[in-house]
Order: structure tokens, then C-alpha cells, then sequence
């Protein structure tokens, strides 16, 4: 997998606001900092030239532009081309099938807690659910799938732009790993493939046209990092707000159908990425301030998911929104390709959550979050279960 490479800009434009989302204070609650620099933006950071976006709209016209892509973007025909193969493997039939497999892992969970008396969401269920799914979908053998989780891990903190020497040389420690690790099983499902995702990737085929072995170690390593994170965040950002608002929950628990619109209220209120970078293949304007060729844009998600221009009080975790959009899974050419695999955990897991976590209750003094800020969720969550 890539590692992807400092750049002077992004990280000159990133220093001060990073600095203060790792405050424990603003990392617990981000969205009054976040709101503040919605209301100042589009403008040009000091020294970089990055361009920082917090107003949905703007921000929406950014993801859903080709001409702003992400960091080591591929060209837009190697994009749409990559895109086109990848989705062959992400069918509704075969994402739908994996729906027993996924209630079974929350109901082992939860029936454990139920035993202890409690449960950290993060660590028994958040967290090990989606690597499990994707582990075993992959067709990584069980044996292995600790390993998985320990190399997105660090993985993911190449998204931050604050990893010290040390921290790097462990990432690129994993990077190694994860390329050789997977190098020797994709070879192995070109010889002998089976009906795991892997071997639908390898197959994967159009006009002639294949997923090289880079792309095939790219794509995988998407799937891992980006979309494993995302959906264990999804779950725990979601419990949480749950556990928050217990007039929400009970209008779960009298209509289970409703966990979808967790899924949706969540990614909006409490997204799991709260940051997105583009760089501008030419000259462009981003609500009127110009954006140079080849200079980056910082994406705040966090903030216009909450831009009450948008989103009447938006500030509040409501179920009863009738358009439930938002950034959450990002748009246009670079929507998240294994969000109907993110909505599908989600929504069976607060489903599960409606019935079983009744009179639950949340310690707050448990609650820790993971030092990331790019990705966000907590590291500890933990709810006693009467």
C-alpha cells in the first residue's frame, strides 16, 4: 500500500488546525471550532495557499468536481476505469448476502455483554465487526485477521500529517507488511480462486482490461483503511449519539425501521471523515476565492454537515429529517464505493441496538477518543446493560 508523502503545503496549512484538534478539549467537541471556521470560510490560509472550505455548499461543489482530486489522485480515465472494475465486485446481491453473517457477529457481541453486564462499543463491537466482515470476505484466513487491524491502525494515521520520525518508520514497517502479505494472496487467488471479494477483484475484467497487481493492492488497501475506519466510527459516533439523545433512541425502539435514518443522521451530525483534501488540476475559484493550479483545498466535512444554511438546527441528532443528505460518504467521482456495506453494518447494528440496549446507560467518564483527526470515533465507549 502507498504511503503517501508530506506535502509542504498541506502540512503548513494543516499545522494550527490540527494542533488544535488534538486538544483533548476541542478533540471531544469539535464543532464549536469547527463552526468558526465555517463562518470565516472560503479563504487562503496564511503561507500555504490552501484554501479552507466549511459552507456546504462550496464544499459540495468541491467533491462533486473531477478537476479536484485527492491526494496520489489517479488521472480521471485510470480513475473512472479503476472505479468501473472495483464496482463489478460491490453488487446489492452481493453485499445483501453478507447481512446474516454481520447480525451474527453483533448478536455474539451483545449476548457476551449482556453476560458481563456491560460493553465498550468501540472495542467489542465498533471495531471488530467491520474487520471481521471484510477479513472474511477477502478471504484473509481467521488466523490472520489480527493482523489486519493492527496494520490499519497504523495506516491510518498517514491521513493525519502530524506522524513523528518514529511513528513513520512503523508505518512504513506495516506498509511493507500489508504489500507483501498481500502480494503472496493475490498470486495464490490467480492460481486458485475461490468466491471470496479477492477473487472477484482478480477476475474483474472489461473490455480486455484487468486490475494490475498495484491496483489490486490499492484497492484492498482502500477497503481496509478508508472503509474499515469509516464504518467503525460510523457505529460507535452513532451509539453514542443514541445514548445522548434518548428521545431519539425511543423513537428507534418503537420503530426499528428507523436505524437507517441513524445511519443517515449520523454521517451527517458525527461523520466519521471530517476531512477531506483536493488539489486543483488548473486554475479554479472556490466561492470566490482562486484556487491555483496544482494548490490544495482543505475540505472541513465536520463543519458543513452542520452549516445551518443548509440543515435547520443543525445542530441537533434528529431522526425525523426529510432529506437526510450529506458529505459523510463524500460525492461525485470519488463517492465512497463501499458505503452500501458501511449503511448495511450500521443499520443492522442500531437495529440490534433498538431492541437489546434497553435502559442502557453511558459512562461518561469512559469515553476516550482515538487521536485521530482526520478520521473521528471514539477509542473507548462503554455502556452498562441492565
Amino acid at each position: 500500500m502507498d504511503i503517501r508523502e508530506d506535502n509542504a503545503h498541506a502540512v503548513a496549512a494543516a499545522t494550527d488546525i490540527f494542533a488544535a484538534l488534538h486538544d483533548p478539549a476541542v478533540r471531544a467537541e469539535p464543532y464549536p471550532l469547527l463552526s468558526s471556521l465555517r463562518e470565516r470560510s472560503p479563504y487562503t490560509m496564511t503561507d500555504s495557499g490552501t484554501v479552507l472550505v466549511g459552507r456546504y455548499d462550496d464544499a459540495e461543489a468541491i467533491l462533486r468536481d473531477g478537476g479536484l482530486t485527492p491526494f496520489q489522485g489517479l488521472d480521471a480515465v485510470d480513475h473512472q476505469r479503476l472505479r468501473r472494475l472495483v464496482s463489478k465486485a460491490f453488487t446489492p446481491r452481493a453485499i445483501a448476502v453478507l447481512a446474516p453473517r454481520i447480525s451474527e457477529i453483533i448478536d455474539v457481541a451483545l449476548t457476551e455483554a449482556e453476560r458481563r453486564g456491560s460493553i465498550d462499543i468501540a472495542e467489542d463491537l465498533a471495531y471488530p465487526l467491520p474487520v471481521t466482515i471484510i477479513s472474511e470476505w477477502l478471504g484473509v484466513p481467521a488466523a490472520d485477521s489480527a493482523l489486519l487491524r493492527d496494520w490499519s491502525s497504523l495506516l491510518t494515521r498517514t491521513f493525519d500529517f502530524d506522524v513523528a520520525a518514529k511513528e513513520r518508520g512503523r508505518i512504513e514497517r506495516a506498509s511493507a507488511e500489508f504489500d507483501g502479505y498481500f502480494r503472496e494472496l493475490i498470486d495464490y487467488r490467480r492460481r486458485h480462486p475461490g468466491e471470496d471479494l479477492l477473487s472477484r477483484l482478480v477476475r474483474a475484467e472489461e473490455d480486455g482490461e484487468a486490475l494490475t497487481s498495484q491496483e489490486l493492492l490499492s484497492t484492498v488497501g482502500t477497503l481496509l483503511v478508508a472503509g474499515h475506519e469509516t464504518t467503525t466510527n460510523l457505529i460507535s459516533n452513532g451509539v453514542l449519539a443514541l445514548l445522548r439523545n434518548p428521545d431519539q433512541l425511543a423513537l428507534l425502539h418503537a420503530d426499528p425501521r428507523l436505524s437507517s435514518a441513524v445511519v443517515e443522521e449520523t454521517l451527517r451530525y458525527d461523520p466519521p471523515v471530517q476531512l477531506v483534501w483536493r488539489t486543483a488540476r488548473e486554475a479554479t475559484t472556490v466561492g470566490g476565492v482562486p484556487v491555483g493550479a496544482g494548490e490544495w483545498v482543505l475540505v472541513l466535512v465536520g463543519a458543513a454537515n452542520r452549516d445551518p444554511a443548509r440543515y435547520a438546527d443543525a445542530d441537533a441528532f434528529r431522526l425525523d429529517r426529510r432529506k437526510p443528505d450529506h458529505l459523510g460518504f463524500s460525492l461525485g467521482p470519488h463517492y465512497c464505493i463501499g458505503a452500501s456495506l458501511a449503511r448495511l453494518e450500521g443499520s443492522l447494528v442500531f437495529d440490534a441496538v433498538a431492541r437489546r440496549l434497553v435502559g442502557a446507560e453511558l459512562d461518561e467518564d469512559s469515553l476516550r477518543y482515538r487521536r485521530h483527526v482526520t478520521f473521528r470515533g471514539p477509542e473507548r465507549l462503554v455502556v452498562s446493560m441492565r
